[in-house]
């Protein structure tokens, strides 16, 4: 089913800085809203239930496992997280676009229920420079950051499956090219069709 807003997914592995970008393009485009994630690991740093996601012990995520409540849901790094179906279709369905900010398995997994979904990719400039941000990001222990770029190597071999790609060496540049990628989405043909039904009719476009 098509609906009228777009979906954004934008996945990386830990230290890209895909969460500080799509931060910024939520600050500065107020056309596209956050979806929220449930997870079942335990808030870092300044984060709060609600904001970045919402907080849930395993049993409560089994229960929205069972009850079909998420559009797909993954283990990252010993913790599980899960996508809301109902909060994604109905902001769609309201002709507003929605940014998706998950790892890879739950964006190939939104890919075959969202055909249109577009996938963005972050990667970091070099080994070094990953490991670096996530020494400087101060919020895990060092076997949790070997852990991390550990998987960074199986997750980056995912990102020949997305749409597009972003390497976040200069963060403006990086930002840039997100907010590039929105915007010419919303100039398809069909998009554009979606949003301005009234033009389409006043020309005879069928």
């Amino acid at each position: 089913m098509h609906h009228p807003g777009n979906l954004f997914v934008v996945a990386a592995p830990s230290g890209s800085g895909k969460s500080s970008l799509v931060n910024a393009l939520l600050e500065v485009d107020a056309g596209v809203a956050p979806s929220i994630s449930h997870t079942t690991r335990a808030p870092r740093g300044q984060e709060k239930d609600g904001r970045e996601y919402f907080f849930i012990d395993d049993q409560a995520f089994d229960a929205k496992v069972a009850a079909g409540d998420f559009l797909e849901w993954a283990l990252v790094h010993g913790n599980r997280y899960g996508t809301s179906r109902q909060a994604i279709e109905a902001r769609m369905r309201s002709g507003g676009d929605v940014v998706l900010e998950i790892d890879w398995q739950g964006a190939l997994q939104i890919q075959k229920l969202f055909p249109d979904a577009i996938l963005v990719f972050v990667l970091p400039p070099s080994w070094d420079e990953l490991r670096a941000r996530l020494l400087r990001r101060g919020e895990d222990a060092p076997e949790v950051i070997e852990l991390r770029l550990a998987n960074a190597r199986e997750e980056l071999a995912q990102a020949q499956y997305f749409d597009f790609v972003i390497i976040n060496e200069i963060f403006e540049r990086a930002l840039f090219d997100l907010k590039a990628i929105v915007h010419a989405q919303r100039l398809k043909y069909i998009a554009q069709k979606s949003a301005r039904t009234d033009t389409f009719q006043a020309l005879g476009i069928a």
